[in-house]
């Protein structure tokens, strides 16, 4: 699973989160950072109002939560779907001396490997940097 400081990292680079079934996330208070939740079209649902999306609890009873804005919640990206955002970019995930190796490839076609103890930690770099360069930033 990617870390929360990487999670973080791709929020505050405007990577955007549209909650569906399956999406996993932490929520923002420190009694709660590091308990990850899970959307699930039975326990937990994102709804849609026009002040905003609430992520609301149905059916937990050892819960005293009912609902958590989305804005309070930290997205934690799974493997497949920072892949997908890697798109065209993406080479390779290669595992090499414990460590998960991902190689991107630039539009002159220079490509680029990031190294993590995870793999999603190595897309999330990957995807950092990528989204460094869409804004025009240097790369990391």
């Amino acid at each position: 699973m990617i870390s929360i400081e990487l999670a973080w990292q791709l929020a505050v680079a405007g990577v955007r989160w549209y909650p569906r079934s399956g999406d996993r996330f932490t929520i923002l208070q420190p009694e709660l950072t590091g308990d990850v939740f899970t959307i699930s079209d039975m326990m937990v649902e994102a709804h849609e109002f026009p002040t905003g999306t609430v992520l609301g609890f149905n059916g937990t009873t050892e819960w005293a939560m009912d609902s958590v804005a989305k804005d309070d919640a930290l997205w934690l990206p799974g493997e497949d779907q920072l892949r997908t955002m890697l798109g065209w970019t993406f080479r390779s995930l290669e595992v090499a001396d414990g460590s998960y190796l991902v190689t991107t490839s630039s539009p002159s076609g220079i490509e680029t490997t990031f190294h993590a103890d995870s793999a999603a930690d190595a897309y999330a770099q990957a995807l950092l940097a990528l989204v460094g360069l869409a804004v025009g930033g240097a790369p990391n």
